[in-house]
């Protein structure tokens, strides 16, 4: 690893400072979430124990910024109980890879989407978007509750008594996604030369 590919040492202290070695000065969680949205990489030590506490530190931040007045929350409360669900749960070794594999999928496309989306629908085209996402987030929390352990056992007799329903839901599903799809592929065709 050469120098300018080695992540930013921070260290935080007993008295809940941290510290950027790099500057020679203490921060905040407020510039650590600049730092991560500019795309500077850094890790967290406990400065007595020599702990790496990089992911408490960006838990942390994420708390702060869901707790932050005025801005939209990222993270809604069904996800939220669905993920600590998954503790302890036989598909919590899948959620990290899946979540991970989700987010890049998403930062790849979203500039390319954002511009399709507004030359289709024109400004303010994601709220039947988000209906759909919302509709999905649904059917997968019920699909992962079916396999979970821990799942309340009203739930579990709900799903498994409505099988036809659910078969419906998918059939729904797919054939709003191949409507998507079709309309993504005349965008694209209609893009090019």
């Amino acid at each position: 690893m050469t120098k300018a590919e080695e992540p930013i040492t921070i260290k935080k202290y007993a008295n809940r400072r941290l510290y950027n070695t790099g500057t020679s000065t203490y921060v905040t969680l407020e510039d650590l979430a600049t730092m991560v949205k500019s795309g500077e990489d850094f890790v967290v030590y406990d400065a007595k124990t020599g702990e790496d506490i990089t992911r408490a530190v960006l838990a942390q931040i994420i708390f702060e910024q869901e707790n932050k007045e005025g801005t939209q929350n990222l993270l809604p409360i069904n996800f939220l109980r669905q993920l600590i669900r998954f503790y302890g749960d036989s598909m919590q070794m899948l959620v990290p890879r899946y979540l991970e594999v989700s987010l890049e999928s998403l930062t790849k496309e979203q500039e390319k989407f954002r511009q399709q989306m507004s030359q289709a629908f024109g400004v303010g085209a994601f709220g039947p978007i988000e209906d759909q996402v919302r509709r999905n987030m649904e059917m997968f929390e019920k699909a992962f509750g079916m396999f979970s352990p821990f799942a309340r056992k009203d739930e579990r007799e709900g799903a498994a008594a409505k099988p036809a329903e659910a078969t419906g839901d998918i059939d729904a599903m797919k054939r709003q996604l191949e409507e998507m799809q079709r309309r993504l592929d005349q965008m694209t065709t209609k893009d090019k030369p």
